[in-house]
Order: C-alpha cells, then sequence, then structure tokens
C-alpha cells in the first residue's frame, strides 16, 4: 500500500512539473480571451476609441505595476487604468481607449 501512495505521489510531481514548465508564449496568447470591445462604468458606456473621463489621466488612477496584474505593456503615451472593474489602456494626453481587458485577467496563470 505504501509502494502504491509512493509511486502516485511521483506521477503527480511529475504531472505537475511539466505543466509548469509550459513555455511563456502559451499563457501570453491566452489573454486575448479576456479582451473587450466595450464596458460600463461610472453609469456611462465605453467603447475602444472612446475618451474617458478627464480623472482617469490623473496620476492616481495610472497603474505602473501592469505586470504582476498580467497586463501587458503599455504602448508609449498610453498607461493603464481601472474602470468599472475592466483594464483599459489610455492616451496619456487624449484619454482615448485603446484597448480594454476583463478585470479577471488578473487571475490569469
Amino acid at each position: 500500500m505504501r509502494k502504491t501512495k509512493m509511486m502516485l505521489l511521483g506521477v503527480l510531481l511529475a504531472t505537475a512539473g511539466a505543466v509548469s514548465a509550459a513555455p511563456a508564449t502559451v499563457a501570453t496568447s491566452g489573454i486575448q480571451k479576456y479582451e473587450l470591445k466595450e464596458f460600463i462604468a461610472d453609469f456611462t458606456h465605453f467603447t475602444v476609441g472612446d475618451t474617458v473621463p478627464a480623472m482617469y489621466l490623473t496620476e492616481e488612477y495610472n497603474i505602473k505595476k501592469w505586470q504582476l496584474r498580467n497586463l501587458p505593456a503599455p504602448d508609449a503615451g498610453t498607461h493603464w487604468t481601472y474602470m468599472g472593474g475592466n483594464y483599459v489602456l489610455i492616451g496619456d494626453a487624449d484619454g482615448k481607449i485603446s484597448k480594454i481587458y476583463d478585470g479577471e485577467i488578473f487571475y490569469h496563470r
């Protein structure tokens, strides 16, 4: 009985190691399922191309540790912000929305 348990434990550990060794490109490409085209925040409907309210352009709403939230690097002249449970990539100068991800991306692994 003990030998069977040890063999089972060995198989489980080997399987877990194989899963964690998956290439990073699989995880990166998997975030596309979180991408949105529209959302509602502050009682307003927003889509890609819309302009966000001015308060989201302030430093307080700028997400600097985007890696910890599993977000891609912001393009030059843009930053990530959080609106209505979603992560929104907006232009620093004009506040135009260029990308939207569902907030569930935070839990992506």
